[in-house]
């Protein structure tokens, strides 16, 4: 009786890790899932914007996920509100980098938009800093603080998006 204990408490530990991550929409590993879709497709595009707007917590990194879902919804809106909609996702992007300045993922969100916004919006004042701080980051790998998962996820869109040196893009893609 005892042997089964210890079989089936470890399975029943692994179910239940499972479960709850999969059943929570606000994940990182499930919102990293649905921005990434979000970003190339305006049905995913909207789906994630309305969870994200159900979001009503404090999280760094969540509401890095909602910024990052108002500026997917400016790219799918009308002329007529896509600054509103930016605005707010700059807003956002503020309060979860004053929550957490130190998060890579927080960081790499926003350098993700604002280096795609018009300059002329003067919306995108953070690139340089983001973009560097990610870079020095990613360098402490595998002590950046980031998981496998978000490492490679930065990493190429870094490197992919030409927004490193090609010293620090071979740097990069030797971690």
């Amino acid at each position: 009786m005892s042997v089964l204990r210890y079989l089936f408490l470890p399975l029943i530990l692994i179910l239940s890790t499972f479960v709850s991550t999969e059943a929570n929409p606000y994940s990182l590993p499930h919102l990293r899932r649905q921005y990434q879709q979000a970003a190339t497709d305006k049905q995913a595009g909207e789906k994630f914007h309305k969870l994200m707007a159900a979001y009503d917590k404090q999280d760094a990194v969540v509401l890095a996920y909602k910024a990052a879902a108002e500026a997917i919804r400016a790219r799918d809106a009308s002329m007529f509100n896509k600054l509103t909609y930016v605005q707010q996702a700059s807003k956002l992007f503020d309060q979860a980098v004053k929550l957490d300045d130190d998060n890579a993922e927080v960081r790499f969100l926003r350098l993700s938009v604002e280096s795609n916004l018009p300059s002329f919006l003067g919306l995108s004042a953070h690139v340089e800093e983001d973009r560097q701080f990610l870079v020095n980051t990613l360098l402490k790998h595998p002590k950046s603080g980031l998981d496998a998962e978000s490492f490679g996820l930065v990493r190429d869109f870094l490197v992919q998006r030409g927004h490193v040196s090609d010293t620090d893009a071979e740097k990069l893609t030797q971690l």
